[in-house]
């Protein structure tokens, strides 16, 4: 009997296969790892699509010699992937350029000749012009159309990296809604591309020849070619469901369905996300993306360099610690674990801004830490780090919860960051909540598999799919009442006034930088 459901997560090291049973158990998985990025320029990270295509076939070859029985059993499968990484395909469907990833550090040409001159008036007045700019700065295609004009011509659609992977499945041309996050023009409230005369059409100007028509989440978009078939390995005739990305996926595979309760992603990008019914923008111009449940969004904040930090400070930092944790056979983070645990809540007075990297609301952001004196150690500025994030995450929330609200009973942690136990406490001491963590690290791809679920009418719902196929584990990590008192007298009287304060100085240095 086909009672199983195969998801394919395409990240952005790895691609991984995994099945699920219907009571969201991980039954089997695979993995194919690949350089993340090649750089041909400072500041370029670009890969080549056919990296990801293979890396797909090597996890699915592999899982098929592995486990035979366990592919038998697949009834489905989709695709989930990172974002705002995208495809110049042909009308073969074949790449003429490298990807141009969401790592990238490139900027278009802008001239503000780019933004008509009644759209740059109403920016300026809502204080998002230099927002506005910046988006339109880091879109990958605008930088093509203006950079690589023989380029953009050949392109005949504009597609995101899980749009190339479920057409190469199946030869579709329609991809999912939810699966449309990142640089380009389409209106996250409506579930349309911009036309033309929309307030933001000027942001990624993309000929509408060049997008597609999208489906929702759960749509069946065709079946596994004879051609996918043998390059893969996966049966001939083999459903392909539409799904989303891995942010939307990972939402609901944490079983967050409604704004009762958050998802907490500890990667590379930090983010706090909710699900609403009403479309619910947690900061101007921050759209509320699609829900892979139909008509549902996903409100989201996002801290662009969030756990990078963690590599960023090993790197710098932790060389004698990371010899010392491979002769007790341990991992780096466990042994900076332990570290954790001898500074106290608020690192007596040390405190992160984590804007390694700029996000939208603070477009001339910039990280900083405050408070030295002659206490503080490497641990200090270790857990200062992991503070910072978990204020910034916080904030986020409280943004959401005013948009919505509703204040939210409880958090979950998915990602890297969320096997550490005392990263997992620190976030509940400084949210006030209790911290829940799914039964599997794989929560994108227990997302997308209830949405197969779905898709295939085993389930008349997402939220009844997500009820039946997430379970937490045993430990939750409940607040410390002392500390939480500790983080919210310091994010009251610091850190909510912190980038205020320090604004002046990092848009002087963003003027002394371009001089």
């Amino acid at each position: 009997m086909k009672d199983l459901f195969l998801t394919i997560d395409c990240g952005t090291q790895s691609t991984r296969a995994l099945a699920f049973d219907k009571q969201g158990n991980l039954i089997a998985k695979t993995k194919a790892s690949f350089e993340p990025y090649y750089s041909s320029k400072k500041n370029y990270c670009e890969q080549h699509a056919s990296t990801y295509w293979t890396a797909l076939c090597n996890a699915t070859k592999e899982f098929k010699e592995k486990y035979p029985e366990v592919l038998e059993k697949v009834m489905g499968v989709t695709v989930t992937a990172v974002r705002d990484t995208h495809v110049c395909v042909d009308k073969n469907y074949e790449a003429v350029r490298p990807i141009i990833m969401w790592l990238d550090q490139r900027k278009a040409p802008f001239k503000k000749q780019d933004v008509p001159a009644i759209k740059r008036g109403i920016f300026r007045l809502v204080g998002m012009y230099e927002s506005v700019q910046k988006q339109m700065e880091h879109s990958s295609a605008n930088w093509i159309r203006q950079c690589e004009p023989e380029t953009w011509a050949k392109t005949y659609k504009y597609i995101s990296y899980g749009d190339y992977i479920e057409h190469k499945l199946c030869g579709t041309e329609k991809f999912p809604i939810a699966g449309q996050i990142g640089h380009i023009p389409i209106d996250y409230k409506t579930h349309r591309w911009y036309k033309k005369g929309d307030l933001k059409d000027c942001l990624f100007p993309i000929e509408e020849n060049k997008l597609f028509e999208m489906v929702d989440s759960g749509s069946t978009l065709g079946t596994i070619t004879t051609e996918a078939s043998k390059q893969t390995g996966l049966p001939v005739g083999l459903p392909v469901i539409a799904s989303g990305c891995d942010k939307n996926c990972e939402t609901i595979g944490v079983g967050c369905v409604n704004d009762r309760s958050a998802s907490l992603s500890f990667g590379t990008a930090a983010s706090i996300e909710t699900t609403t019914d009403s479309y619910k923008e947690p900061l101007p111009f921050m759209p509320a993306y699609p829900s892979v449940i139909k008509g549902k969004y996903n409100p989201e904040i996002q801290i662009y360099r969030g756990y990078w930090m963690i590599t960023w400070f090993k790197d710098q930092f932790s060389r004698k610690e990371e010899d010392a944790a491979k002769a007790e056979g341990i991992t780096i983070e466990q042994y900076l674990d332990r570290e954790l645990v001898d500074v106290p809540a608020g690192s007596d007075g040390l405190i992160v801004q984590p804007f390694w990297a700029p996000g939208l609301k603070e477009p001339e952001g910039r990280g900083c830490m405050i408070g030295f004196n002659d206490v503080h150690t490497r641990k200090h500025i270790y857990r200062a780090i992991i503070e910072g994030i978990g204020f910034a995450l916080y904030d986020g929330m409280l943004n959401i919860q005013k948009k919505t609200g509703r204040k939210m009973e409880y958090v979950t942690a998915s990602g890297g960051g969320s096997s550490s136990d005392i990263v997992c406490q620190i976030t509940a001491d400084i949210f006030g909540l209790p911290v829940k963590r799914a039964q599997t690290y794989e929560t994108s791809g227990l997302g997308g598999a209830i949405v197969g679920f779905y898709g295939l009418g085993v389930y008349d719902s997402i939220e009844k799919a997500a009820k039946e196929m997430v379970h937490f584990q045993e430990r939750v990590f409940m607040p410390d009442k002392k500390n939480h008192e500790i983080y919210q007298r310091i994010y009251d009287t610091v850190y909510k006034d912190l980038y205020k304060k320090v604004k002046p100085l990092y848009v002087n240095m963003q003027n002394n930088d371009r001089k």
